[in-house]
């Protein structure tokens, strides 16, 4: 078995380096199975020294001039050589058991894509709540979320991978289409809960409440017009780091 890791990055030059050496801790719980990982890390037009690190750390680093999360993930996806593809962001660090748990599925002939609840590495009564509520609607409707992503690479292909349309809830629209394939396929979609993946609450610190709270509150009541738009997507693409 191989596994592709691909992660996304823009300027994150802070978090970059604490997640590839998560990333390579937690890859145990995959060598010790005599299986094969690589790492890609996909550069969207950093400014800083993002790829350096990437490549200092031993990933391979690919580069996407157009600043957009669903074609930096779609870039270094195409570079992927396994059998399995893990989407996992730059600003998350994962776990061996959480990656001995994602095996574990990925072993089987059933599962076609998965991934796993949050939680958050710093306190903040929003990142409460919103985590509270996204691991609860994730675990029941089988969403996955951007941030940890396995999904077989035959069928993340066979779907046409993320949707190069949208700026924001690439992730959900991703997962209708793969459960549509796994329906017709009779695999299944799984969650991973046992060992959540520790993801950056920086948001949370950058953005006044108010902010976020419109913005969620725009994306809920105007949804299309939101996730199609960058500008309206600010919470991505205004640089904020």
């Amino acid at each position: 078995m191989r596994i592709s890791i691909v992660i996304p990055a823009y300027n994150e030059e802070q978090w970059l380096g604490s997640a590839l050496e998560a990333v390579r801790e937690a890859s145990r719980a995959l060598t010790q199975r005599a299986w094969e990982v690589e790492c890609i890390v996909c550069d969207n037009h950093s400014t800083d020294a993002t790829p350096r690190i990437a490549a200092a750390a031993g990933a391979r680093v690919v580069f996407e001039p157009v600043r957009q999360i669903a074609r930096a993930r779609n870039r270094g996806a195409r570079l992927a050589t396994g059998d399995w593809i893990l989407f996992l962001d730059a600003d998350s660090r994962p776990s061996p058991a959480l990656f001995d748990d994602m095996a574990g599925q990925m072993s089987g002939p059933r599962v076609l894509a998965g991934g796993t609840t949050l939680r958050m590495d710093a306190p903040h009564w929003l990142g409460r709540l919103a985590i509270t509520a996204w691991n609860l609607a994730s675990r029941c409707g089988k969403w996955l979320a951007g941030a940890f992503i396995f999904v077989r690479t035959e069928a993340f292909r066979t779907v046409g991978g993320f949707n190069e349309t949208l700026y924001a809830a690439e992730e959900i629209d991703l997962t209708r289409r793969l459960r549509a394939l796994a329906r017709a396929r009779k695999q299944k979609i799984v969650i991973l809960h046992r060992h959540p993946l520790l993801t950056s609450a920086r948001k949370l610190y950058l953005y006044r409440p108010s902010e976020l709270i419109r913005f969620w509150a725009r994306a809920a009541w105007r949804h299309r017009q939101t996730v199609t738009s960058r500008e309206a997507c600010f919470v991505w693409y205004d640089g904020r780091r």
